[in-house]
């Protein structure tokens, strides 16, 4: 095995993101990981991370959950997954992922920066089409599910700890449906179980790190920090497609 020290920092890193913001950690994770061990154990890796983290924070705030509105994403985003499959295999990649990085990063400038924001008051069936299909599309393509998501608990005006558990009950089930493709198709081995054992170390307490610190980010500088980071996002998209870096 590789040396554990580089691995265990990133999912270090990882889970904090993916624990204080609700997501995001992808971008993070599979990149870095493989640049230490091979990208067929590093990208299963981190849909087990995925699962591991989902669980516990659904577990610890469940009463946080907007299970209505993550139940609605979830089944717009498995209409949007096959389109994702689509682009993936048929449309070159190279392009896409400069544009889509492009985009995420114009998109959150302008929510970050503009003063005219829209407020849903409920649920719309509507948007959480479009937010949940976009974020299908998005998934089944490159495995970036997040910005549409952001967007919509922005639309919601949920507090920092709703949008970090109702993402997670998102998360949950199709992270599982991930997994699910994985085992059937061999992907899931010892050696990518044995790596997530040795890292539940850096994992477990690292949620709870992460719980901690997103229930310090209050009203709307969350939704800043959060508009902040997809800008990191998409920017780091962009980097990783000019060099070359696969991001899963």
């Amino acid at each position: 095995m590789p040396p554990l020290l580089p691995v265990l920092a990133i999912c270090f890193v990882a889970t904090l993101i993916r624990s204080t913001f609700g997501f995001g950690e992808s971008l993070v994770a599979v990149p870095l990981l493989a640049l230490v061990i091979p990208l067929e154990v590093a990208v299963p890796l981190a849909v087990l991370i995925s699962i591991l983290v989902a669980t516990i924070v659904v577990v610890q705030d469940h009463e946080q959950i907007h299970f209505e509105s993550a139940k609605w994403l979830i089944v717009f985003a498995l209409l949007g997954i096959p389109l994702g499959l689509v682009i993936l295999l048929g449309v070159n990649p190279y392009g896409v992922k400069l544009g889509l990085g492009g985009l995420v990063v114009a998109y959150s400038a302008y929510a970050l920066f503009s003063k005219r924001t829209l407020h849903l008051e409920r649920d719309s069936r509507l948007w959480l089409f479009a937010c949940g299909f976009l974020s299908g599309v998005l998934g089944g393509a490159y495995g970036i599910n997040g910005p549409p998501l952001v967007i919509y608990g922005n639309l919601r005006r949920w507090d920092a700890q709703q949008f970090r558990a109702t993402l997670q009950a998102y998360f949950l089930p199709a992270s599982f449906l991930g997994a699910t493709g994985f085992a059937l198709n061999g992907l899931l081995t010892w050696h990518v179980l044995r790596y997530l054992l040795l890292c539940l170390p850096a994992i477990v307490p690292t949620v709870f790190l992460g719980r901690s610190l997103n229930r310090r980010l209050q009203g709307s500088s969350f939704f800043k920090y959060v508009y902040a980071g997809l800008i990191v996002v998409g920017t780091l998209l962009v980097v990783f497609t000019l060099a070359g870096i696969s991001t899963g």
